[in-house]
């Protein structure tokens, strides 16, 4: 019952008062009147009204109740049933009115359901007081990390761009993945990547970065965000202040890297300088602690020094800052529970709170952040910024000629994934990274008579039928570590051994492999920063995915029908 139908009943059923009595009732009959009034006039302001970006947000955020403010900076992920969303997901949508949902790999099996799915979640999302619709976002930076798959291009990925050394290569390697994501109505992709690689023991980042160089990495960063850009998808830089020195994974621990902060901003921030003063719209904080900082101990993702002194003050950034995934014990570890970590991430400066799972409608994330909003004045208010900087960049991206489509097109689903001409580019991107390490012994171009009995040793089942096709007397063998006798039987009876080389244990299995005294090519795939281990070899060629364009542009390159043109993008001692 609304606050005015309640009052009218109410006087409807007592004896006539006396005076003041009836002053009162009048009080509150015009009250209610007035909250009638204020909650109608909430309901005439639409999200697609024709008011500039910065005055409607202000107008909206000034009729928006807590709980509408607070569910704007909620992104959520989900699981599906059977290929439909939960039902948990889309009563976050349809009841609290959340601002955003998150695509993971889970979810994207199936191209077209998927594309279903978010026209479902954007259907729901128009039911809200201001029909303000969802960030639908993933993290598709191509190569090694990509969410959506499905019939969606495998491609080379940042490092290939890296080493192709052309920034219209970074461009169009956006355009192509924003074209796929757009069609699918994805309209925000956790993409490019700006972390450098300066610690080569780099699990988590290695073929994610452009390389090592800060100013290269933000030049390549800036044109693959123009290229998304140019399909209407949102780009969002990552992971703020800088992931790419240190070994660990901040999924499972918190790393702490030691530098100081005149090393970050002569380095790792370079990038984010860059990109600031190209009005990147939006910026993901890493849950890193940097301890010769002012931030201490805290990670970056929790730090006001890092997101409010150095990335808005000093840097001058004016988009919106997203968390990472705010289930990672690198963002928990420090405060003890994942609701006491999202209030001092939104503290912090963070604007969007990403949550991989779907939290019960009444968990204490939730729960607690509300009670915290009507408690406490300054923490309300930092929630209500928040809010009003994220329906700021949703009306500047999401309406308009350029914007995603809400409701994705089956047809174009079906016809336009994967990107025809997009794939074309993805091949040629490929040949042209593709690097020559060494080639000590003069093996290459390779041919039959060079390789004699050819013996492929990997981990992967592509690289041996490419292997099989181009060559007569080859044997392959899948190894697995510690080395088995039967994989060194093998390789001693061959010629010629190509090794497939794309993580720590694979130095292992090549430094058994010295004293047969063969020769040795490696084949190495994602980065090519193991080579280092391996000095000896014979050849080495860089490719810098598993995807199938690159296993066949090294191929092309080992037998000399392709030059192998590409620079390795960070510095390298493997000659």
């Amino acid at each position: 019952m609304r606050t005015s139908d309640l009052l009218i009943s109410q006087h409807n059923t007592l004896p006539k008062p006396p005076v003041l009595a009836i002053k009162r009732c009048i009080f509150c009959l015009s009250l209610a009147a007035g909250i009638l009034l204020y909650t109608e006039n909430a309901h005439t302001i639409d999200f697609f009204d024709d008011t500039s970006a910065e005055e409607l947000a202000q107008t909206i955020i000034d009729t928006m109740s807590d709980e509408d403010a607070l569910a704007q900076t909620f992104m959520l992920g989900w699981r599906d049933i059977a290929g439909a969303p939960s039902a948990l997901i889309q009563e976050w949508i349809n009841r609290r009115h959340i601002g955003a949902v998150k695509v993971f790999g889970w979810n994207t099996a199936g191209t077209q359901q998927l594309a279903r799915n978010i026209g479902v979640f954007q259907g729901l999302a128009a039911r809200n007081p201001y029909t303000i619709p969802l960030f639908v976002a993933t993290d598709q930076e191509g190569g090694l990390v990509r969410h959506v798959k499905g019939d969606t291009i495998d491609t080379p990925g940042a490092m290939a761009i890296g080493a192709s050394g052309f920034p219209e290569d970074a461009y169009k390697s956006g355009y192509y993945i924003g074209r796929e994501l757009a069609t699918l109505g994805i309209n925000m992709n956790f993409a490019p990547t700006v972390d450098l690689y300066t610690n080569h023991s780099s699990v988590l980042i290695g073929p994610r970065s452009f390389g090592d160089y800060p100013e290269y990495a933000g030049v390549m960063g800036i044109a693959f965000a123009k290229g998304l850009l140019a399909t209407g998808v949102i780009p969002t830089a990552k992971h703020f202040p800088g992931h790419g020195d240190t070994e660990l994974d901040s999924h499972g621990v918190l790393p702490s890297i030691d530098a100081s902060f005149e090393t970050l901003w002569g380095r790792e921030l370079i990038p984010y300088r860059m990109m600031a003063k190209e009005r990147m719209p939006a910026v993901m904080s890493g849950h890193i602690a940097f301890p010769n900082t002012e931030a201490a101990k805290d990670p970056a993702s929790l730090s006001p020094w890092f997101l409010g002194e150095v990335l808005r003050n000093r840097i001058g950034f004016k988009g919106i800052v997203i968390t990472d995934d705010m289930i990672m014990n690198g963002a928990t570890m420090s405060t003890g529970s994942l609701s006491l970590a999202v209030k001092q991430a939104l503290l912090a400066g963070n604007d969007v709170i990403m949550m991989s799972s779907t939290p019960a409608l009444d968990d204490p994330v939730w729960v607690n952040l509300l009670q915290a909003m009507r408690a406490e004045p300054e923490f309300k208010q930092r929630v209500r910024d928040a809010a009003r900087r994220i329906i700021a960049v949703k009306l500047q991206y999401l309406r308009g000629k350029n914007a995603v489509p809400l409701t994705p097109n089956m047809e174009k689903v079906r016809n336009e994934i994967p990107d025809k001409e997009g794939a074309a580019f993805f091949q040629d991107l490929a040949a042209r990274s593709v690097t020559l390490i060494k080639d000590n012994s003069a093996l290459l171009p390779l041919t039959n008579e060079k390789a004699g009995r050819l013996f492929l040793a990997g981990q992967n089942l592509d690289f041996f039928t490419l292997g099989k096709k181009y060559f007569n007397d080859v044997s392959s063998y899948w190894y697995n570590t510690p080395v088995s006798d039967d994989l060194m039987r093998r390789a001693a009876r061959a010629d010629t051994i190509i090794f497939y080389l794309s993580n720590s244990e694979g130095i292992e299995v090549l430094r058994r492999f010295r004293p047969l005294g063969k020769k040795i090519i490696v084949f190495s795939v994602l980065s090519p920063a193991y080579i280092n281990d391996v000095p000896w070899v014979d050849a080495a060629i860089a490719v810098y995915s598993s995807s199938a364009d690159s296993l066949l542009a090294g191929f092309s390159a080992l037998l000399g029908k392709i030059p192998a043109q590409g620079a390795v993008p960070f510095a390298l001692n493997a000659r």
